[in-house]
């Protein structure tokens, strides 16, 4: 082998190393589904789970099993497990983009404050209504909590004219606090009356439990679209990574691009916390394991962190059902049992936070 050849060879198989990945979080994925669907109270043979699934998709083919096996499967546990998958993609592509955005390796969808701001909108929802107009008002206030939230955070750090990422980060920090005690007002005055708080508690905990088809539509097209999107705008949030100045060398409107950027993450995550609730850390974790195998080419860490992020909430959402069995603990709890000290893993590993 020549000397040129031997040279090439790293980068080859550098440039092979997304492709990989993401190749084998797709494979996982499935098969994570797969034993989501068939792990439960119940348990059904992973053959028996795909059959009825194949059944439904495909029913013009031979008939299934039928029966309380596919109800189970069918109607209780496969909406649940692919809108977990939903939610952990969202989560993690909207922590990608603002680490990237702010430059800042903290950043994630809490730090920010717009899952606080999601929580607490529809935990108000769910305290100051009742019956149906709570469930159909408490996914729309989410969002609105949301996306109000990303706009009072990108106002709050402007400065003479600028918005720069360490104000970003502050701006988002002091409005989470601030929410997050508006939250607690909320839940405490309705364990005054036990008007639903323990529906409040629940939803604030994180839960996949409550899934139905019904709750796929919505967040699966905005998922899809968005993350679409973001992989087309790979090479400006790979500019942001540069620095403002730079960035604006390069032709990016640094200001006018920031706001969309941030209109679109408040929307994804305004319209998966409305149907899963409060569920931390993916968004941090995630990128940043996705970063130390592949790089920070947001053409392939955008769609690698989707498959990483809801790869790894099916899985935690199968030890939630599994770990103090028959008792189901909130995904939301288990995400960050899970993800500090994996997060302190990633640290030591690398010796500092790449980007």
């Amino acid at each position: 082998m020549t000397a040129a050849a031997a040279a090439r060879a790293p980068r080859k198989r550098a440039a092979r190393r997304p492709r990989l990945l993401i190749g084998v979080l797709l494979a996982a994925s499935v098969v994570a589904m797969v034993l989501s669907v068939a792990v439960g109270s119940v348990g059904i043979a992973p053959l028996t789970v795909l059959d009825v699934i194949r059944t439904h998709l495909l029913p013009w083919t031979s008939p299934g099993t039928g029966g309380l096996e596919d109800q189970i499967v069918w109607v209780f546990r496969l909406p649940r497990a692919l809108l977990g998958f939903v939610v952990g993609a969202a989560l993690a592509v909207a922590g990608a983009v603002l680490q990237a955005v702010v430059r800042n390796p903290l950043a994630d969808p809490f730090v920010f404050g717009v899952s606080s701001g999601a929580s607490v909108a529809a935990v108000a929802a769910l305290t100051l209504t009742t019956g149906a107009v709570a469930a159909v008002s408490t996914p729309v206030a989410a969002f609105v909590g949301a996306f109000v939230t990303t706009v009072l955070v990108f106002v709050l750090a402007q400065q003479g004219g600028r918005v720069t990422p360490n104000r970003l980060v502050l701006a988002g920090v002091a409005l989470s606090y601030l929410l997050s005690s508006i939250t607690s007002y909320l839940v405490l005055r309705s364990s005054g009356t036990n008007q639903g708080v323990g529906q409040v508690l629940s939803w604030l905990a994180g839960s996949l439990a409550a899934a139905t088809w019904s709750d796929l539509g919505i967040p699966t097209l905005v998922v899809v679209a968005s993350t679409v999107v973001l992989v087309l705008m790979a090479p400006i949030l790979n500019a942001f990574l540069t620095g403002d100045e730079t960035a604006a060398s390069l032709g990016v409107d640094v200001g006018r691009v920031r706001l969309v950027l941030f209109i679109i993450t408040s929307l994804l995550v305004g319209v998966v916390v409305a149907v899963s609730g409060a569920i931390g850390f993916v968004g941090l974790v995630v990128p940043h394991a996705v970063r130390m195998i592949i790089g920070s080419d947001h053409r392939w860490v955008l769609p690698a962190s989707a498959l990483a992020g809801g790869l790894l909430l099916v899985v935690v959402d199968i030890g939630a059902r599994l770990v103090l069995a028959p008792t189901e603990v909130p995904v939301g709890l288990l995400t960050a049992v899970v993800g500090a000290p994996f997060f302190l893993w990633l640290l030591r590993r690398s010796g500092r936070i790449e980007r």
